[in-house]
């Protein structure tokens, strides 16, 4: 299963080329939101230093491309969740430290410099699969095991290109309709999924119009499938504020390691 796992970014890469699949807008300018029909948009809003992100982007959203999903799904990432933007529209806050304002840029920064999903998607599995293996002060190993130039992020990062990025984010974030309430926050086709987020999937080929529909959509929308579901645990999300005495932990655990890895940095 490791070995499966670590090459999980190269297999991603190369599936999408093969189905000739590319995200058509850039964030140079602005954010948007996928729009391709009849294709289903599929939107996470989380937070790079959220475990409960990290392990749905490592464990989850990779079955996206699974049996031809990722055919059918306008896959849109929006690196900023419960992070709070101070009165002065420059100072952010963050819910796991210093160094998750710092990965989100990151990852902003990697979406705009690869606007191809073949190109970020696996640098940003990468980042959030070292999250999940408590290791995310590595992310910069990412660049090497993907062959990946650094230099168009790194350059956002020190010309405030990604500070730029990062208010786009924030006010797609705010302008979500509802409102969000945690993190990972998946909305389908602009239908926010909750505390069934795991579930996206067969709530992907329900809305799916077309008529190529995958194989994966039989089993991820049967009745035994819903019914296992269902049975599992209630999945664990990253809520604004501290409201249970595990997150506060994980924050304060996560926030000591952000000061720590972050001293030379801010």
């Amino acid at each position: 299963m490791a070995s499966i796992q670590s090459k999980l970014p190269v297999l991603i890469v190369c599936y999408v080329i093969l189905l000739g699949y590319a995200s058509s807008s850039s964030l140079s300018s602005e954010i948007s939101l996928p729009s391709s029909s009849p294709k289903v948009s599929l939107g996470l809003y989380y937070e790079s230093l959220c475990p409960y992100c990290s392990s749905f982007i490592v464990n989850h959203l990779t079955k996206l491309f699974e049996d031809d999903l990722i055919s059918i799904v306008d896959l849109h990432l929006s690196p900023w969740g419960n992070t709070k933007l101070l009165p002065d529209n420059v100072t952010t806050v963050c819910q796991h430290g210093a160094f998750e304002c710092f990965l989100d840029t990151v990852e902003a920064c990697a979406i705009d410099a690869w606007p191809k999903l073949s190109d970020h998607f696996p640098f940003i599995y990468c980042v959030e699969k070292l999250v999940t293996e408590h290791k995310f002060d590595k992310w910069e190993t990412c660049y090497e095991k993907l062959n990946l130039n650094s230099k168009p992020v790194a350059d956002c990062l020190s010309s405030g290109h990604g500070n730029k990025l990062a208010l786009h984010y924030a006010a797609e974030t705010k302008a979500l309709q509802p409102p969000h309430e945690y993190v990972p926050w998946v909305v389908v086709d602009g239908r926010p999924l909750y505390e069934e987020y795991e579930n996206f999937i067969s709530y992907i080929c329900k809305a799916y119009k077309g008529n190529k529909v995958p194989g994966a959509c039989a089993k991820y929308s049967s009745d035994n499938f819903i019914r296992s579901f269902k049975l599992k645990r209630f999945p664990l999300v990253c809520r604004k504020g501290v409201n249970k005495m595990s997150d506060m932990l994980e924050r304060i655990k996560t926030s000591l390691s952000s000061y720590v890895n972050t001293a030379g940095l801010l």
